[in-house]
């Protein structure tokens, strides 16, 4: 299967890998992370929306850090992506019920918007993985994210705008992905998506986390760099931000998953 969901990625850009967290953990993993959103909202931007969004979500809560380094979601990412892969993002999302409808997008570093970003044409190249994890299911009910299939293969996405293209509206060829929970669904960064409005009388809670081969400069992330000062803060722009790691925290997760977590360790 490994080799399959590798080319599905490659193929259509995306894929769903069913039951790699437990069912019967994952209402108890859900209450823990919809605690963690409460006390660390960062949701003033997404309000109106009503997101709820805890990025570095690894230093508040590792709960769901093993599953991370789960065995056949590294499977498929090394094939894509090659051996020492590292974490660049780890981020708990929360789409509560009365949720709107998001822009289509595509993750970093390919959203034409952020300081650092790659430059439009992209190579048809893999080089950054987009992973959610199913912490409740995603439904037709409750929202499950859209996504445009092949929309990979483009050369710039829906945030470049030289496309014209109205961030909000339905796209034709768009696809609800869904699953239980548990399950992972892992796409190609450039893939075109966008989360639904959520109409049911549930928060939807994932976990997203993205797959980084060795060569990535992570450092327009990491707010202590000295490159982000200077490509991001001085010049007053935007970008996503990770906070590092206490050396504690680190110590705490499960031994498999440290290799992907070793860079965002705070220095000693």
């Amino acid at each position: 299967m490994i080799h399959t969901w590798a080319n599905q990625v490659r193929d259509e850009g995306f894929v769903v890998i069913p039951d790699v967290i437990p069912s019967a953990e994952c209402d108890e993993v859900a209450a823990r992370l919809y605690a963690v959103a409460n006390r660390w909202r960062r949701a003033e931007a997404f309000s109106e929306l009503n997101v709820s969004h805890v990025p570095g979500l690894i230093n508040f809560d590792q709960s769901v850090a093993g599953y991370i380094a789960d065995d056949q979601v590294l499977a498929v990412a090394e094939q894509l992506l090659g051996k020492n892969l590292r974490v660049s993002f780890t981020t708990l999302l929360t789409n509560e019920q009365g949720k709107q409808r998001s822009q289509w997008h595509a993750d970093w570093p390919y959203n034409q918007r952020n300081a650092c970003h790659m430059a439009a044409p992209y190579p048809d190249l893999v080089m950054h993985l987009t992973a959610l994890l199913m912490i409740s299911p995603f439904t037709e009910q409750n929202g499950g994210t859209l996504v445009v299939p092949g929309s990979h293969r483009q050369p710039t996405n829906p945030t470049d705008p030289a496309l014209g293209i109205d961030p909000h509206a339905a796209h034709p060829d768009e696809f609800r992905v869904t699953g239980s929970a548990g399950s992972v669904a892992l796409f190609d960064s450039r893939t075109w998506h966008a989360a639904p409005a959520n109409p049911s009388n549930q928060p939807r809670v994932s976990v997203g986390v993205r797959y980084a081969p060795w060569w990535l400069n992570l450092e327009p992330l990491d707010p202590n760099s000295r490159l982000r000062r200077q490509w991001v803060d001085e010049p007053g722009l935007y970008e996503n931000d990770q906070q590092r790691l206490s050396r504690e925290t680190y110590e705490s997760l499960p031994e498999k998953a440290r290799p992907l977590y070793r860079h965002w360790v705070e220095p000693s």
